[in-house]
């Protein structure tokens, strides 16, 4: 494993590492199979596939890109094969001026891959291949980029390397926003509680806030104590519910006949975080992740219909 040396040019990575940043996205940069189908099978079966394409993704990657497209100075910490570097992929993270310097870089394990299968009633099952993402374990958090940064968001990825940057984070007094995502089942109860005591905002959709909850033996009010100011649940159409130390804020989704659900929730996050380092009401940060998630579903892959803040402000405008 090497690191990206930090004395580089801004063509290769970007902004200039003297520059602050807005955000910082940390975990897995992956490429997606996203594979629709009838229905899953059932073991020892198979099942047709209908389609099939092979697009960007990684939950941190995602942030990162979304963030970027709306505006953010963004910065990156993934673990990758030494094949990604100058591939397409990173070459649009370039291209938005995503700061990749951070990257950490196996000799011996290929880029993390994603395979997403969606049935005809848009429900999901996932295999992840961690590759490079078993770097993490073993490298240390890259404290330089913390300091950097306004605001950290831990997506699906390494739960030690998620803590321990955590730590970093809040004893820097920066933002920190939390997303296991599928990697909940990773966290044992006290990395969780660890990571949930360094958190600013957690996100997580309602299947994963009810397992924390049940993981952990408490209810909302018990969740926000153990650190989070701020816990936001998306529930798919249904919109989303924001928990703050006061208040329950209910907002509904744009609703837009969905293609592809997969990164929606990645997006949500991206654009939530953006209304929020920029000081909206947290009603309109959801308002403004939801017309965010509307535009990603309206095409397969995380990143093939990303909106710009034009975009995305016009259609919320018009939708609430």
């Amino acid at each position: 494993m090497i690191l990206i040396s930090a004395i580089t040019t801004k063509n290769c990575v970007g902004i200039l590492l003297s520059e602050k940043n807005d955000l910082l996205a940390i975990g897995h940069t992956a490429f997606d199979y996203i594979i629709s189908l009838e229905k899953f099978p059932i073991a020892n079966s198979s099942a047709a596939i209908n389609t099939m394409k092979n697009l960007y993704g990684g939950a941190a990657a995602n942030v990162a890109m979304v963030g970027s497209n709306l505006g953010l100075q963004t910065s990156l910490i993934s673990a990758v094969g030494k094949k990604f570097i100058d591939s397409s992929y990173h070459n649009q993270m370039k291209d938005l001026e995503i700061n990749t310097s951070y990257l950490i870089i196996s000799e011996t394990e290929d880029t993390p891959t994603a395979f997403v299968l969606t049935d005809e009633n848009m429900n999901q099952i996932s295999y992840f291949y961690w590759g490079a993402g078993k770097e993490f374990e073993k490298t240390e958090v890259p404290i330089e980029a913390i300091k950097k940064t306004k605001a950290v968001h831990l997506a699906t990825g390494d739960p030690n390397f998620n803590c321990r940057s955590g730590i970093i984070a809040n004893d820097q007094e920066k933002i920190v926003t939390f997303d296991p995502g599928q990697d909940l089942h990773m966290y044992s109860p006290e990395k969780l509680k660890d990571t949930l005591s360094n958190t600013t905002i957690l996100f997580g959709n309602h299947h994963e806030i009810k397992r924390i909850l049940e993981t952990l033996s408490i209810d909302i009010n018990g969740l926000k104590a153990l650190g989070p100011d701020i816990v936001v649940k998306t529930c798919g159409k249904d919109g989303s519910i924001i928990y703050n130390k006061h208040e329950k804020i209910k907002v509904d989704s744009i609703y837009r006949p969905a293609i592809d659900p997969t990164g929606a929730g990645d997006s949500y996050r991206a654009g939530f975080i953006y209304k929020y380092l920029n000081d909206s009401s947290l009603e309109d940060c959801a308002k403004f992740a939801s017309s965010v998630s509307s535009f990603i579903v309206e095409a397969e892959g995380c990143q093939t219909n990303i909106p710009n803040y034009e975009k995305t402000i016009e259609r919320m405008n018009r939708y609430y």
